[in-house]
């Protein structure tokens, strides 16, 4: 029960924290994050929602309010005809960065705080398995 509650209270809390200080959602914030990380600051929608662990359709939709906000860009691959690029854009990477200190202090403050170096190793290693497991059991 307790890792329940982790998985419905954090995601809750870093939700609440970013829409209150940087008026996006978790998910928005991670789809900013992953462009902005990723080369040129592009990636396949396909992809993207890959590394941010949401549908295609979810992130769609997503990206849609991201583009309207103009936050990202969406364009024709000019190599692949099939698929969609998306591009974070000036005024997203400005809120990504206003975005983040705010967020890497709470998840400092929730997670981290309170561990000591070999409780986070063990953390990363059990997450980590436990991502695996996911990965594996839905191929």
């Amino acid at each position: 029960m307790a890792l329940v509650g982790v998985f419905t209270k954090l995601p809750a809390a870093l939700d609440e924290q970013l829409r209150r200080d940087a008026r996006l959602s978790h998910f928005e914030y991670g789809v900013l994050a992953a462009l902005e990380q990723s080369e040129g600051h592009t990636n396949r929608m396909s992809d993207l929602a890959f590394l941010c662990n949401g549908s295609l359709s979810r992130l769609s939709h997503v990206a849609r309010r991201l583009e309207d906000a103009g936050l990202i860009e969406r364009f024709p691959s000019p190599t692949d005809g099939r698929a969609t690029l998306a591009r974070i854009t000036e005024q997203g990477v400005h809120r990504l960065a206003k975005a983040a200190p705010g967020h890497v202090e709470l998840v400092r403050r929730l997670v981290f705080d309170e561990l000591d170096g070999q409780e986070i190793a063990r953390l990363r290693t059990l997450s980590r398995r436990i991502v695996d497991r996911i990965e594996e059991s839905s191929q």
